[in-house]
């Protein structure tokens, strides 16, 4: 791996009744061991996820103990989801969307510790909100978004690292066929790797006949890459111009060189 994050965000039951997720924001020490027994394990950076606190706590302090506790620990960097987490009363889906985001407390954090490496998640909905996010912070985390539109990430290293990518979705979808091959090989169907697939021509035409061949076709037990080739070509007949611009709706990790 290149690198160790430590995920003390997650609110679902059955992570926090395993002591592991965002529970442990209530204890910083906790956490803070963790880091420093991960750090002397491995060489590459070790770094933490967190939410801005959990449940009732002020997340002022509660936040500030938690990044400084793992900081002195020898952490290499926080990624904060701008949001509390609310350990009963809410869905780990709820979770993601009912407390409300404060991206402040995360440009605050960063102020405060200039010298660390801070990166923010959490509905942020456009690369053009993740550069102007990165005026605040090392980093942007961008997850739902580039699940649901991938193709938006054929821009990313063009806008952000200056990188001269092509920006083409079918190069894009032709180059999971060798994963989607090993995956058949070993006994999986093809519905389990193509469900994740469907939103890659999101908001372009044919993204519909893409969608409905994966899904239907898909579906078969004996569905084969095949099918993919039969998506292609519908949306190709579709009049799609492949090597357009990417949609503005997405999320990824940002960490500028």
């Amino acid at each position: 791996y290149d690198e160790i994050n430590l995920n003390v965000g997650c609110p679902s039951d059955r992570v926090r009744s395993g002591t592991f997720g965002a529970c442990l924001m209530l204890t910083p020490g906790l956490v803070a061991d963790c880091v420093a027994a991960m750090k002397s394990a491995v060489d590459v950076p070790v770094t933490v996820k967190c939410r801005l606190g959990v449940d009732d706590q002020d997340t002022g302090p509660a936040l500030d103990a938690l990044a400084d506790a793992v900081v002195a620990a020898g952490c290499d960097g926080l990624w904060v989801h701008a949001r509390k987490a609310w350990l009963s009363g809410l869905s780990p889906k709820e979770n993601r969307e009912v407390p409300p985001l404060d991206y402040g407390r995360v440009h605050a954090l960063k102020r405060r510790l200039p010298d660390v490496f801070v990166g923010i998640n959490g509905g942020i909905p456009s690369l053009d909100e993740a550069s102007r996010q990165l005026d605040h912070v090392d980093g942007v985390m961008l997850g739902r978004a580039a699940y649901h539109t991938p193709a938006i990430l054929l821009d990313v290293d063009r806008r952000f690292f200056g990188i001269d990518a092509p920006q083409d979705v079918r190069a894009a979808a032709l180059a999971m066929v060798p994963y989607v091959e090993k995956e058949l090989a070993r006994g999986a169907r093809l519905s389990q790797t193509a469900r994740h697939m469907l939103g890659l021509f999101h908001g372009r035409p044919g993204a519909r006949q893409w969608r409905r061949i994966l899904s239907v076709e898909g579906a078969r037990p004996d569905a084969g890459v095949e099918v993919l080739f039969e998506a292609l070509a519908a949306v190709e007949a579709g009049g799609l111009d492949i090597l357009g611009q990417t949609s503005e709706t997405g999320l990824i990790d940002l960490q500028p060189a």
